[in-house]
């Protein structure tokens, strides 16, 4: 049997999206405790995904979205990762309160410190597997908002994604400035 790069592509991204997913996870985390959702888009959940920011490019600011959902269907897989809005009770006062009590009771969506952190190093933790694995990929914030404008991340208040490809070149990089 012969079988072509470009047609074990899509099931390959997969298997590189589900060990990045796994490497999300085992990041480490403040105080150890686990306040990401981690999840893996394919098929028509990357369609939807796009929708969405092409949908909200028409906001203000936002035009870069509609660059980016291209960017998204031009991928294989997508990994999501979030996080909900939890405090570490480390009262460290990085998110603009005292303490975490002041910060649950004046603004309970403010974000932890420790929390966005955690999310910054599980993303990193992903996107080193995906270039392990010679994927290519791109941090997307746009991603991310979509994924939470549909609830792809329920409980989650921030959210990155991460498109994957295997292309001949990446169509990540060389985009048109907005």
């Amino acid at each position: 049997m012969i079988e072509n790069q470009t047609d074990t592509r899509n099931e390959t991204l997969r298997h590189v999206a589900a060990l990045m997913m796994n490497a999300a996870r085992t990041a480490p985390k403040a105080r150890g405790i686990d306040n990401l959702e981690i999840a893996m888009l394919t098929g028509d959940a990357i369609e939807r995904l796009a929708s969405k920011l092409k949908e909200m490019s028409a906001e203000p600011g936002r035009a870069f979205f509609a660059r980016d959902a291209e960017n998204i269907l031009q991928s294989g897989a997508v990994v999501l990762v979030g996080s909900r809005y939890g405090v570490m009770g480390l009262n460290c006062g990085w998110c603009g309160f005292p303490t975490c009590a002041e910060k649950t009771g004046q603004a309970p969506l403010a974000p932890c410190a420790f929390n966005t952190n955690d999310l910054g190093i599980a993303v990193g933790s992903a996107v080193s597997v995906a270039a392990d694995h010679r994927a290519d990929c791109r941090v997307l914030y746009s991603g991310g908002v979509g994924a939470l404008a549909l609830d792809m991340l329920p409980g989650c208040r921030a959210a990155l994604a991460i498109p994957v490809s295997a292309t001949g070149k990446s169509p990540f990089f060389d985009r048109k400035p907005l």
